[in-house]
């Protein structure tokens, strides 16, 4: 095999066709995630014009086959021949990775889509893809197919379709840019028509329209003055709706038809939604802020340069490296709110940065430092022994309830990753510090006008939160002290399993002692332990950290799980590998789950994000076959699949028991039944709860069950009309 192995056995991917061998390099995943990033792709392309300032309007159309268009009334990409390539500006754009003018340092001063490739991937990616370009007082229109340019010639140019007849262009010969129309000379602007490709992205793959509307959403708050439009063509005119928000004359939402034709969009029809904020990053906290304010938003921004040294592409094409000078804008929006979960988003331009970077570590050291030294210069009107090393202002202290919103604006980004999530743009570090040192310096110590009593209620909140905190800690090491000096054992009601299996043990949480009686004759004992709650745990979302730990059952399932709570909390010390959730397939066990998955998430989180946490998926109902089938059973987990398997027995003329047992607990299995539909790693089904699932189970119950009235009260009038009495568990 050795001798065999030669420059032949080499493959040479050629143009788009390495995307489409491995297209996770690229955006990520094949699935859900991967096809909403190419859409952001598509999307920053468009911002990127309007953070250079020639773009004032976005528009996403949402077309009834699936594909979706991208309009913008930018400057039009150049359609003139790129002389290196000898293509159009179109077609290098569409079809050459690493190509663009967000490499050079005059076009674009800040951007998103960075890396030169949005744009190509998703036409490689892309079953068809449609370009047309307002400029220079002409229409132009391009289309490919799987990345490689020609013409579809289909029946119809008002309903274009992936399917139509293609030809595609003969190698090495460019094809021309076609003349489609003529526009005003003041017309300029791109519209890109794609349908994504079913052979790259897997059957999971779903778009998301709440995703495309909260991106829509943000990006308004980070482009102020920018008017954003998602409009749905899947919603009839009969249903039509238009949403405005952030946009203070109705009548600006339509905007001159001339505008709208030229993005290729009626707004006037099927489901619309309107974006424009003019307040940015104040108007994004304010957006994001659930609960009580202590305070009024706080802003910190301004400018500073820096160099930076960088590779510049030479007119013969080869890479010289230069220091350049550079602008580094800083946007910061703040507010405390009387609440504990912290609300921390970042952006480099337009981009979200989940991981953070050298802008979110340059706020924070500055944060730190100006609390810890107005409540050192505070210190006997705060009661803060200074004396005492333990009454010391932690980071943990100053985040809780804080709504901020960091962002910066900066050319040629240094990101980790095609994804963007981590800024590594080491300059920009020291810009953000020094800017909140001064310029919150200012505010919390009072010293700026209007300030004052806001900065007063601030600090006694953070000192209040450094207590609880102290208080908690001393708390748990009495209880390891006396744990340690007693041998204090685990709860009397734990049906542990046996040790020695730590890497595939399992706790099965599960509701009511009649449930438990069965468990334990149907668990495998060797690996699965059993911990029963009665009934609903405390609602962890209104309650105080004092108020969990004092919690019996809250109490007991985080000894049992043995690592710990909140800061403290350690993964490494999880006695189980798995934390699965069992209660009833009703509404009262949907409750009881979300009870516990806000206790998970709010104090031990980790568990949820190293995806360990489940719930357990019982059977709702159970059909007995009879005749020659008598003795098999068939379990069915809703109403609707229940009723299929019902229509699909009497077709393929299988008898059946027409009396169908619906279980209304998991105590009316008997042991055989609960291990086999529930239990059995063998034939059970799990739901792996993930972060969106959390946070979910968070929103809804500060929403439903959280201090705040008006926001629960407007929910039950907006759903009303939904009200399904059908589904009330009587």
């Amino acid at each position: 095999m050795a001798d065999s192995y030669g420059a032949r056995s080499l493959t040479v991917l050629e143009g788009l066709d390495a995307v489409r061998k491995r297209p996770g390099m690229y955006i990520g995943t094949t699935d859900s995630q991967g096809l909403m990033h190419c859409l952001w792709e598509i999307i920053d392309n468009s911002v990127d014009e309007a953070l250079a300032g020639v773009c004032t309007h976005i528009a996403v159309t949402l077309h009834t086959d699936g594909s979706i268009t991208v309009a913008d009334n930018g400057r039009g990409i150049p359609v003139d021949i790129e002389p290196k390539t000898g293509l159009t500006g179109v077609e290098v754009v569409l079809t050459k990775l690493h190509a663009g003018a967000k490499f050079g340092n005059s076009s674009y001063n800040a951007v998103g889509g960075l890396h030169g490739v949005g744009s190509s991937v998703v036409n490689a990616l892309s079953t068809r893809l449609d370009v047309e370009v307002d400029r220079n007082g002409k229409t132009y229109r391009m289309e490919f197919h799987q990345g490689h340019p020609g013409i579809f010639e289909d029946a119809d140019s008002n309903d274009p379709s992936p399917a139509s007849h293609f030809v595609r262009t003969r190698k090495n010969k460019p094809t021309e840019l076609r003349e489609v129309g003529k526009v005003s000379r003041k017309t300029t602007g791109t519209r890109i028509r794609y349908w994504a490709d079913p052979e790259i992205f897997n059957e999971t793959a779903h778009f998301s329209y709440d995703q495309l509307i909260d991106r829509v959403r943000q990006t308004s708050f980070l482009v102020p003055g920018l008017k954003l439009s998602v409009i749905d063509e899947n919603v009839g005119e009969h249903v039509g709706e238009h949403n405005v928000e952030g946009i203070d004359d109705h009548s600006d939402v339509i905007a001159d038809q001339h505008l709208s034709e030229s993005l290729g969009t009626t707004p006037t029809h099927h489901r619309v939604v309107e974006f424009m904020h003019e307040g940015g990053v104040k108007d994004f906290v304010d957006f994001l802020t659930v609960g009580e304010p202590i305070s009024d938003i706080w802003h910190v921004t301004g400018e500073a340069n820096y160099e930076e040294e960088t590779q510049k592409v030479e007119p013969n094409g080869e890479l010289k490296a230069e220091r350049v000078k550079r602008v580094c804008g800083v946007d910061i929006a703040m507010r405390w709110v009387n609440g504990y979960e912290t609300t921390m988003r970042s952006f480099v331009n337009v981009v979200e940065t989940p991981g953070g970077g050298m802008h979110v570590d340059g706020y924070l050291n500055a944060l730190t430092r100006q609390v810890r030294k107005c409540v050192e210069e505070n210190a006997r009107k705060l009661k803060v022994n200074l004396r005492d090393s333990h009454t010391k202002i932690e980071r943990e202290d100053i985040l809780a309830g804080l709504v901020v919103v960091v962002t910066v604006r900066i050319a040629e980004p240094q990101f980790q990753g095609q994804t963007k999530d981590v800024l590594g743009t080491a300059q920009v570090k020291p810009i953000v510090t020094r800017m909140t040192d001064k310029q919150f310096g200012e505010m919390i110590h009072g010293s700026r006008r209007g300030f004052k009593d806001q900065a007063a209620r601030v600090l006694d909140k953070i000192v209040g939160e450094m207590h609880a905190r102290v208080q908690a800690r001393k708390t748990k090491e009495v209880t390891r002290r006396k744990n340690a000096l007693e041998s204090a054992s685990m709860p009397a009601k734990l049906s542990d399993s046996q040790p020695g299996n730590d890497d595939i043990a399992e706790l099965f949480i599960v509701e009511g002692d009649s449930a438990l009686g069965t468990a334990k004759a149907a668990r495998n004992s060797m690996f699965q332990a059993l911990l029963p709650i009665r009934g609903k745990i405390l609602n962890v979302q209104k309650a105080s950290l004092n108020q969990m730990l004092s919690n019996k059952e809250c109490a007991a399932i985080i000894q049992v799980v043995g690592a710990g709570s909140g800061a403290s909390f350690d993964i490494k010390q999880a006695r189980y590998h798995k934390i699965i959730m069992m209660t009833d397939a009703d509404v009262d066990g949907a409750h009881i789950r979300i009870l516990l998955l806000t206790l998970f998430y709010r104090y031990m989180r980790p568990l949820i994000e190293a995806g360990r946490v489940y719930a357990a998926v019982p059977p709702l109902h159970r059909i007995a076959l009879a005749g020659k089938h008598k003795g098999e059973y068939i379990y069915t987990y809703s109403d609707d699949e229940l009723a299929q398997r019902l229509s699909d027995l009497r077709k393929q003329r299988i008898d059946f028991r027409e009396d169908v047992q619906r279980y209304k607990g998991l105590g009316e299995m008997d042991a055989d039944q609960l291990a086999d539909t529930t239990m059995d790693p063998r034939t059970r089904m799990l739901r792996r709860i993930r972060m969106e699932d959390a946070e979910n189970a968070s929103g809804v119950f500060s929403l439903l069950m959280g201090d705040e009235v008006p926001p629960r009260k407007q929910f039950i009038v907006d759903n009303a009309d939904d009200f399904d009495r059908t589904k009330i568990d009587t």
